[in-house]
């Protein structure tokens, strides 16, 4: 009973967050080619989750001006905006385990971060909805992530 209450209130967070949200995530091409801006961030898995996640992310051409790195921050917000957290590196070439935060990306493809479903204090957080903030090159991409307990 309390799991499904769980998940019936992330359901509603999910159906009020703000219109402006949906117009944040687009970004594909009007042909469903490459994405506009040079990048597209994948749904994390699971989704939902409860206690980590993983977070996949595509770097194409347009991401790589003139054969500069890509310059990619993360930042986790609850659905009041407050931040949460920072999701961290997976096989980057500088290691794993670095908080994403204008971090340089020198190859196109599939990369992935992790976030370990706790807060900036370390504490595990509580369920419900998290919105991904994707920025490369200063444009950005916002996913929505549910957590349950």
């Amino acid at each position: 009973m309390r799991r499904i209450m769980c998940v019936l209130c992330i359901l509603l967070s999910a159906a009020i967050l703000p219109a402006a949200l949906d117009a944040q995530q687009g970004g594909l091409t009007a042909s469903g080619g490459e994405p506009e801006h040079g990048f597209r961030v994948l749904q994390n898995y699971p989704n939902p989750f409860t206690t980590d996640t993983r977070i996949p992310f595509e770097l194409h051409t347009q991401a790589f001006p003139e054969g500069r790195p890509a310059v990619v921050s993360m930042r986790i917000y609850n659905v009041l905006r407050a931040l949460v957290a920072t999701p961290t590196t997976l096989g980057h070439p500088v290691g794993d385990g670095i908080p994403v935060i204008d971090l340089e990306y020198i190859s196109q493809g599939r990369h992935e971060v992790y976030w370990d479903g706790r807060d900036r204090a370390g504490a595990p957080v509580a369920a419900g909805v998290y919105l991904l903030e994707v920025t490369v090159n200063g444009r950005t991409q916002v996913v929505k992530m549910y957590r349950l307990r």
